[in-house]
């Protein structure tokens, strides 16, 4: 009989600037070697359904961490609460993100039990900083869910103050998957197309999945938005490509 206990649990990681930020922890409690997940939260914030997400990626095998970005401007607020103060503050900034990326692939490779490879997953915001991640931080996987402005502009009154980065996909050191939604405005299918072309130019490993009658948040359980089919066929292409770049769980 297979032993499938986790261990889930708040816990500090070292960040920026090495800042101590609150992160949410889930991994298997046997002593198998497991590979490691960085979750990167949407922008309304670290909730509890991301932390239900980041469960789910211990259940599939992988030591996974979902660092609370916006530990800084909301220590200890609800959910709603800390978003609405980010958002005010016009997002994380990059630089500090990246940072805390760094951290949480550090902490995950820390681990007595890690093999050393870490992918991360990423969804609205989050998917655009898993991108990112992919650029700056030694990773062997990314997955970019619906993440809007790597290739456009924030359009006015957008309530993240944050920079496109095409110029940076040359860069890229991750293969990506990258799951869209047809229906979505940010990013448009357009934009998804425009970052498909720069990826083939640069000779990128990549895989695309996009879903007609879906639009931004198709994953998102709790909201309207929410797309079963949609979801679980991309649940399917997360795992194959974990399973390909990190190593079968």
């Amino acid at each position: 009989m297979k032993y499938d206990a986790v261990l889930a649990e708040t816990v500090g990681i070292r960040g920026h600037g090495d800042d101590l930020i609150e992160a949410y922890s889930a991994r298997p409690m046997d002593a198998a070697p497991h590979s490691g997940m960085i979750v990167i939260h949407h922008m309304p914030g670290y909730d509890a359904e991301t932390k239900e997400i980041t469960r789910r990626f211990a259940t599939m095998g992988y030591s996974a961490i979902c660092p609370n970005l916006y530990t800084r401007e909301a220590p200890d607020a609800d959910p709603d609460d800390a978003a609405a103060t980010a958002r005010a503050n016009g997002g994380v900034p990059d630089e500090r993100f990246v940072g805390d990326a760094k951290g949480a692939a550090a902490w995950l490779r820390a681990l007595p039990n890690a093999t050393g490879k870490v992918g991360v997953i990423g969804y609205c915001s989050g998917g655009r900083q898993a991108v990112l991640t992919g650029i700056e931080v030694d990773v062997q996987a990314a997955v970019d869910c619906y993440g809007a402005l790597v290739i456009e502009t924030p359009p006015e009154g957008f309530p993240l103050k944050v920079s496109p980065f095409p110029e940076r996909i040359k860069d890229l050191g991750a293969p990506l998957l990258g799951l869209f939604g047809n229906d979505d405005a940010h990013p448009a299918p357009d934009h998804v197309d425009e970052l498909e072309k720069l990826l083939q130019e640069s000779g990128k490993t990549y895989e695309f999945h996009r879903y007609d009658g879906a639009g931004h948040a198709f994953f998102a359980v709790d909201r309207p938005s929410y797309r079963p089919e949609a979801a679980v066929d991309a649940w399917g292409h997360v795992e194959n490509f974990l399973a390909e770049h990190l190593g079968a769980s």
